[in-house]
């Protein structure tokens, strides 16, 4: 199958979680990981590694207006310049208007949504972004990621410190990259944690809460999470998230 084989697909919007129609006033898109190059459809249980983001945000913002939606790309392939899980990124965040009007949007994505969340930032209703041990290319390729787009965005990326399949380090430099022209950017690390960041599951649970309520609603951020964005790099940039982080915070 060649990689133009997967454009008869669409992309689409999974199941909404929270309130409907008019009752929303802010929306998450999550998008889950994929691969570098593939025209193969997504497994069903690709889903699967937001699913529980995706219901803990709609839990924690349903009083807000919250709803969640996990993005089901055309396929599971980046595919080069094709930067193909972005475009859907994109176009959910153009169906997120279409359905529910001028709401702002949060791009929430883990591994190549990550990525993605990052690279789709642009989208004029996007506001904010967490990205979670992205996936990123080396630092040394012909053209290097883009952080243009996040201008204005208020950004938060996560990662393990013991990652094996996404690099921590490339996650650091592009953070550090974006903050020389963006300033609303800080970054956790979840020492001795993997890529699936299952040994702090609760803590990052937590704390893409208290970013997303605060980026989309203006809520007050933790602490940690307000010292994270104020502090200088690389300070900011690699903030530990404490554990036990979300069962005794204390906002600002």
């Amino acid at each position: 199958m060649g990689l133009g084989a997967g454009a008869e697909h669409t992309a689409r919007l999974g199941k909404g979680r929270g309130p409907r129609g008019t009752a929303v006033s802010g929306v998450v898109l999550l998008l889950p990981g994929g691969e570098e190059v593939s025209a193969r459809r997504p497994s069903p249980l690709t889903a699967g590694t937001v699913r529980a983001l995706s219901g803990h945000l709609a839990r924690r913002g349903g009083p807000e207006g919250l709803a969640t939606h996990v993005v089901r790309y055309r396929v599971r392939g980046w595919n080069g310049e094709r930067a193909g899980l972005a475009g859907d990124a994109e176009w959910a965040a153009d169906e997120v208007v279409r359905r529910y009007g001028d709401v702002p949007v949060c791009l929430v994505g883990v591994g190549m949504g990550g990525r993605a969340a990052l690279r789709a930032a642009g989208h004029p209703a996007v506001g904010s972004v967490l990205s979670i041990a992205p996936w990123l290319p080396v630092d040394d390729t012909a053209a290097p990621e883009p952080v243009k787009q996040l201008a204005g965005r208020r950004v938060m990326i996560v990662h393990g410190t013991h990652d094996g399949r996404t690099d921590p380090e490339r996650s650091f430099r592009l953070a550090a990259r974006v903050k020389k022209a963006n300033r609303d950017i800080c970054r956790f690390e979840v020492h001795a944690d993997g890529h699936g960041l299952r040994q702090y599951r609760a803590e990052v649970l937590a704390l893409s809460a208290d970013f997303v309520l605060g980026a989309l609603f203006g809520a007050a951020f933790s602490r940690p999470v307000a010292d994270a964005f104020a502090a200088p790099p690389p300070l900011g940039l690699r903030m530990p998230l404490a554990s036990g982080f979300g069962r005794t915070l204390r906002k600002p």
